[in-house]
């Protein structure tokens, strides 16, 4: 779906590359996901990827053709969530969405459709203007799947959300792929990306130390350990077990024999945690 090899790009003024020999690939029906601190480069990418930053050196190519090639027939099947919501304030929700699926030639999901798939649908007679930051951003991410894109290109879609809506967008996005759609998204959270990603980049300084999925990398540098946390002397305590051969350990076998054991928990690395050890940088 996305092929980029060695992209780099100096924004006009700077000495600095914004990014630096990326390269990366992205399947089709895949979630990946671009992981890193405000600054790493993120952004600067996905504009590269949707065609507002031109100027760029290294190869790009999406839906096997070059990035350089593309017209305005790209826009017909992408789609755009921005990290900053970009809507027509004095119209309408429901206004704003007619507006810009009246944009593009194929069939457009309805608008009160889109809203409900968002939870804006008891707001769309609202001008935008009177929404919180919050409610922007959800119908950012509706007016990208108006069009029923083949790719989307998500940044920060939970940026600001409460739990209820971030799990309703998480919930979207996951659609998104059992429906066989690609999603390019660019977040600083972790749990976002761990929750959503098939792969991960790590991006610090316009560069990628590594890709690889989530899964993989908690098992490469998480610990082979169980932690039983049980009831003793009076207060709660805790004991570590290799995972190899825990069934015949007899030390394991009789804690849960003679002690209230509250959690039994695998030792693996948080993404947070792996991140900072592969880039020596914390995603804040």
């Amino acid at each position: 779906m996305i092929q980029v090899e060695n992209l780099t790009f100096t924004y006009s003024g700077t000495a600095k590359p914004a990014v630096r020999g990326l390269s990366f690939e992205v399947q089709q029906g895949q979630i990946f996901g671009f992981l890193g601190p405000s600054g790493a480069g993120k952004s600067t990418t996905q504009k590269i990827l949707i065609r507002l930053l031109q100027g760029f050196s290294g190869q790009a190519s999406v839906f096997g053709r070059d990035l350089r090639g593309w017209g305005y027939d790209y826009y017909e099947r992408i789609g755009v969530s921005f990290e900053l919501p970009n809507h027509y304030s004095k119209l309408t929700a429901e206004e704003n969405l007619r507006y810009f699926s009246s944009l593009y030639h194929g069939e457009s999901i309805a608008p009160q459709k889109l809203l409900e798939m968002v939870g804006l649908a008891e707001d769309g007679e609202m001008a935008v203007g009177q929404y919180s930051k919050g409610m922007k951003t959800r119908l950012t991410v509706a007016r990208a799947l108006a069009h029923q894109p083949e790719l989307l290109f998500l940044d920060e879609p939970t940026a600001g959300l409460d739990p209820v809506n971030s799990r309703r967008i998480k919930d979207l996005i996951m659609a998104q792929k059992q429906a066989g759609r690609t999603v390019f998204l660019t977040t600083h959270d972790m749990f976002v990306a761990d929750e959503l990603c098939d792969q991960v980049a790590f991006i610090v300084d316009g560069e990628i130390s590594v890709i690889q999925s989530p899964k993989e990398l908690k098992l490469q540098y998480g610990r082979a350990e169980v932690r039983v946390e049980y009831q003793g002397n009076g207060q709660v305590e805790s004991a570590d077990f290799a995972l190899h051969g825990l069934a015949d350990n007899p030390a394991f076998l009789a804690l849960l024999r003679e002690k209230p054991v509250r959690t039994i928990h695998t030792q693996e690395a948080s993404l947070e945690n792996i991140f900072i050890e592969v880039t020596g940088r914390s995603l804040l």
